[in-house]
């Protein structure tokens, strides 16, 4: 069995019998592919198999948004990748260790490795775009969030309230996510998304209000 293959069955039985539209397989493998194309747009030396193995395991323990556990989700989950690790004797543990507690927005560690920087842009990304609206508002279902306020939708005259209105969370995270990325390559491929969801923001925007 190939290392990917080895990957893809720890995560399908890991998640057997969770349902999470935001966070599955397929946001695994567009983490993973993004990585491999801001790999490819840096000219420095990058450790793949560190990268691959962050990549397919940084949401290896899925804890719901809005549970006080979440927070831990990180460390959980780089434990959790450092005995899969050592269970097959594979070098690079706490590097990988290292890049998944790195992801986290939530947790605000440091990335002190191109690996870490690369996984952390690779999973901003899946934030932003038409990719990263979808994934807001399938969460913000999973909250019970309304789409929008109706009579003011982009909050010009009230307190944004992202854990009511799933278009407020735009202004109070997705925007400045944008800001956050380590790398040109990143950077490049998120102005569009950005561009996209502002597009959105206003076509929602006009669409809800009454």
């Amino acid at each position: 069995m190939s290392l990917l293959d080895d990957l893809e069955a720890e995560v399908a039985q890991h998640w057997a019998g969770q349902s999470d539209g935001a966070h599955d397989i397929w946001h695994i493998r567009r983490v993973w592919a993004s990585c491999q194309r801001i790999a490819d747009g840096l000219d420095a030396p990058l450790d793949m198999q560190v990268l691959v193995i962050a990549a397919y395991l940084h949401d290896i323990v899925n804890i719901p948004k809005g549970d006080p556990r979440s927070k831990d989700a990180a460390q959980l989950s780089a434990d959790h990748a450092v005995a899969w690790m050592a269970a097959r004797d594979l070098p690079g543990q706490e590097a990988v260790a290292h890049a998944i507690r790195g992801h986290s927005y939530s947790a605000g560690h440091p990335c002190e490795t191109l690996e870490a920087q690369v996984l952390q842009d690779a999973d901003r990304l899946e934030a932003l775009g038409a990719i990263g609206i979808a994934r807001c508002f399938t969460v913000a279902g999973q909250m019970g969030a309304a789409l929008a306020h109706g009579h003011d939708p982009l909050a010009q005259g009230r307190a944004l309230d992202d854990k009511r209105f799933a278009l407020d969370h735009f202004e109070t995270k997705l925007f400045d996510v944008a800001q956050t990325l380590n790398t040109a390559p990143a950077r490049a491929m998120a102005a569009p998304r950005v561009a996209l969801m502002r597009a959105f923001q206003v076509a929602l925007a006009d669409e809800a209000r009454i």
